[in-house]
């Protein structure tokens, strides 16, 4: 039986509350006999500042590194407002990020038939919604250099963030999006600003290079950023792949995210690149919400995008793409059977608590497997 070695990073918040239901699916997993899951905990974000003064230790690092996939809750919160810029809690995400090389996030937005109506769009724009977005996770504004706040001689402050790519940089994200369109329905999207940003007229130029070299036989078009937000609440199901930069892709996402109904459903996958020999890659799995402070502690978190993120790493990091079938048809059938928690639930509906959801998912593996 194949052995994989998971780091869970719960982090702050709601964070932990999700991380107690996903474990539940890995122990399941490895119950069945499907693959041997061994999980390490950890801090991260603001629990790991209250801890030792920082965001993340190098000793958690050094667990990251050696982890055949890390699966992170969330961090941030308003106690945590005041501490130095480098320390915040999402100084851990980005050192993580970062450090590990985890160019390429994955964030799929998809509209389960049985949450259309849970949408702020009216159903027939979002019921089958199946959109990928791809981010470029290491580069651009949050980045670049310089970054910082500084003093004129007028006595004015100056913030300074710098948006900077290279060729590579753009290469390699493109050809992500354009090999995971060749699994779909063959279709790219590029979305930039072209118009009034330098890296954008090179974004463009090096996406179009690559396609015309590499990926004729994938449909590639451009849109610019401002224009794809717009399509994305006007008419989502034209976009299959969409690639874009570190900021862009941030905000997007979270548009395309909000289709679906809730914030709370949607996972990502943050991948570096293949490993010349092994073929494996350094990752990352986390829900797309945040640490939600105001729900924290109190059971009301949907588990749903950290059980997701967890299928996504059965599928990317560990091969095991029949059991992340698995985990999201009992997502699937979980929904249609009309559980539901408090984000996704239409008015006047019943709804479960953190640890009832987890437990329905984990009941409807039961009886898939």
């Amino acid at each position: 039986m194949a052995s994989f070695n998971i780091l869970l990073l719960p982090g702050d918040g709601i964070g932990p509350e999700v991380a107690k239901e996903v474990e539940k699916v890995t122990r399941f997993l490895t119950n069945k006999g499907l693959a041997k899951f061994e999980t390490e905990t950890d801090l991260v974000g603001g629990a790991a500042y209250d801890a030792h003064g920082k965001a993340v230790t190098d000793a958690t690092m050094k667990l990251a590194d050696e982890a055949d996939a890390v699966l992170f809750g969330a961090v941030g919160g308003p106690q945590w407002a005041s501490v130095p810029y480098e320390h915040r809690p999402e100084a851990g995400l980005l050192r993580l990020r970062k450090d590990l090389a985890l160019f390429a996030n994955l964030r799929p937005a998809i509209c389960y038939p049985a949450l259309a109506d849970a949408s702020s769009l009216k159903r027939e724009i979002v019921e089958g919604l199946d959109i990928m977005i791809v981010r470029e996770l290491t580069g651009g504004v949050y980045f670049g250099e310089p970054k910082e706040i500084v003093t004129l001689e007028n006595g004015e402050k100056r913030g300074v963030d710098t948006q900077v790519y290279t060729t590579h940089e753009i290469e390699r994200i493109a050809r992500v999006a354009f090999d995971l369109a060749k699994l779909r329905r063959n279709k790219v999207t590029s979305s930039e600003k072209h118009n009034v940003m330098r890296t954008g007229v090179l974004w463009k130029q090096v996406v179009s290079d690559l396609h015309a070299r590499d990926y004729a036989d994938v449909e590639l078009e451009h849109h610019l950023a401002d224009a794809c937000g717009m399509q994305l609440v006007r008419w989502p199901k034209q976009y299959d792949v969409i690639v874009c930069d570190n900021l862009f892709g941030d905000m997007l996402s979270d548009v395309a995210a909000m289709l679906t109904g809730s914030l709370g459903m949607l996972p990502s996958a943050s991948l570096g690149a293949a490993d010349d020999k092994t073929g494996k890659r350094k990752a990352m799995y986390e829900p797309v919400h945040g640490s939600a402070p105001d729900i924290a502690g109190r059971g009301l978190a949907n588990p749903i995008a950290m059980i997701s993120s967890f299928g996504m790493a059965l599928r990317y990091s560990f091969g095991l793409a029949e059991a992340a079938d698995m985990v999201d048809t009992a997502i699937a059938n979980v929904l249609a059977s009309g559980v539901r928690t408090a984000d996704i639930a239409a008015k006047g509906q019943n709804t479960v608590g953190t640890a009832e959801m987890g437990d329905a998912v984990v009941a409807e593996l039961g009886r898939l497997i």
